[in-house]
């Protein structure tokens, strides 16, 4: 078994710390409460509108995994970006990195407007 799980993958080895929330989920989670809010855009980008409560780590700075290692790791995590690429990828390097919670707006901010 483990020939054939090492060559189509194991359910085992997947994440069990990111879960993708649709819009509605993710605003009811995140909105009016005290949590670890990511937006992963550019500077300019969050500037331009951002949810209330959110840090930018730019996801693009050689300073990202420096300022992600601030955050607690033992608390969820939200993460978000423009379209949810950065996001994505993000969040799997969050893992990665030990946190234990990670919930990535699926679609981005665009689809909370």
């Amino acid at each position: 078994m483990s020939f054939f799980s090492a060559l189509f993958g194991s359910k085992t080895s997947q994440s069990n710390a990111v879960t993708r929330l649709n819009p509605e989920d993710f605003k009811k989670q995140v909105e009016g409460k005290k949590v670890q809010l990511v937006d992963v855009r550019t500077p300019s980008e969050f500037k331009s509108g951002h949810i209330k409560g959110a840090k930018n780590i730019d996801f693009f700075s050689g300073k990202f995994n420096v300022e992600l290692d601030k955050l607690d790791k033992e608390k969820p995590v939200y993460v978000y970006c423009r379209s949810g690429n950065r996001s994505r990828q993000s969040a799997k390097k969050m893992e990665a990195m030990g946190f234990v919670v990670i919930y990535d707006l699926k679609g981005g901010i665009f689809n909370l407007r």
